[in-house]
C-alpha cells in the first residue's frame, strides 16, 4: 500500500515528461510509467530540437532525459526545464557513468541519475523517489560516491576562502555520504536510528557549510572541496 502522505496518487499521479533518441528504452520507460498509477507520462522527444520545442507544451513534475541526444546535450534541457518550470525535478538516464558527467549533472539540478544498462533501472521507483524529495542514483554510481567518502574520512574536512574553519561533523559527514547514496531523509533516519527532523537539521547545517541550496549542490559542493577525490 502505497503510503497517503507519499506524492503519487491515483487521481493525483507524478507528472512525466521523457527525452531519449533510443527508441526502445524510451517505449520500455513509457510502458513502465503507464503501467503505474502513481506515474502519468504527459510527453516524450526524440531529440533536443524535439524537446525544445515542446517542453513548454505541457506541464510535468519530473524529466527524465538521456544526456547523449543525436543532435545535442540532454545538460542543456535541465536548465530549460527548470526556467519553463522552477519546481521540475531533473533525472538523467544515460549509458556514460563518467565522473565529470554525473557531477556536471547534479551541479546543473539534476535530483537522480540512472544508468541505462544497469540491472536496478526501475523507472517509477526513481520518478517517485525525486518527487518525495529523495534522490535516485544506480548504484553502482553510488558506491562510487561511497567509496570515494570513505577514503576521504582520513582527511578533516575544509572548505576553501571563508569556509576554510568550517568543517562538517561526524554525523554530518554520515548524513551526507547517505545522501549521496540517494536516500530520502526518512531514510537516512532509520538508518541513523534519528529522526527526520534531526536529519533535516543536520542537512541544513551541511548546506550552509556547504553554501548549498539543494542535496545535489551539496554532494557537488564536497566534490569540489575534496570529499569525493
Amino acid at each position: 500500500m502505497w503510503p497517503q502522505s507519499m506524492v503519487g496518487q491515483e487521481g493525483k499521479p507524478v507528472r512525466v515528461y521523457v527525452v531519449d533518441d533510443d527508441n526502445h528504452i524510451r517505449r520500455v520507460i513509457a510502458q513502465e510509467l503507464m503501467s503505474d498509477p502513481r506515474t502519468l507520462l504527459v510527453g516524450q522527444a526524440a531529440s533536443l530540437r524535439e524537446a525544445r520545442k515542446h517542453l513548454n507544451q505541457q506541464p510535468f513534475d519530473v524529466l527524465l532525459v538521456d544526456l547523449n541526444l543525436g543532435d545535442g546535450e540532454g545538460l542543456e534541457l535541465i536548465g530549460l526545464a527548470q526556467t519553463l518550470n522552477p519546481d521540475a525535478l531533473i533525472v538523467v538516464v544515460s549509458v556514460t557513468e563518467r565522473d565529470d558527467k554525473v557531477l556536471q549533472a547534479f551541479e546543473l539540478g539534476a535530483m537522480g541519475y540512472l544508468l541505462k544498462n544497469s540491472l536496478f533501472g526501475d523507472y517509477v521507483q526513481a520518478v517517485l523517489q525525486v518527487a518525495n524529495g529523495g534522490a535516485s542514483i544506480t548504484p553502482s554510481l553510488a558506491r562510487k560516491l561511497l567509496s570515494h567518502l570513505d577514503k576521504s574520512h582520513a582527511r578533516p574536512f575544509a572548505s576553501v576562502g571563508t569556509l576554510q574553519e568550517e568543517r562538517l561533523s561526524a554525523r554530518e559527514s554520515e548524513v551526507l555520504k547517505l545522501v549521496a547514496g540517494g536516500y530520502t531523509s526518512s531514510e537516512i533516519g532509520t538508518q541513523l536510528g534519528i529522526s527526520t527532523l534531526t536529519v533535516n537539521t543536520h542537512i541544513k547545517s551541511i548546506y550552509r557549510k556547504l553554501q548549498a541550496r539543494t542535496r545535489a549542490q551539496a554532494v557537488r559542493a564536497a566534490s569540489l572541496r575534496g570529499l569525493f577525490s
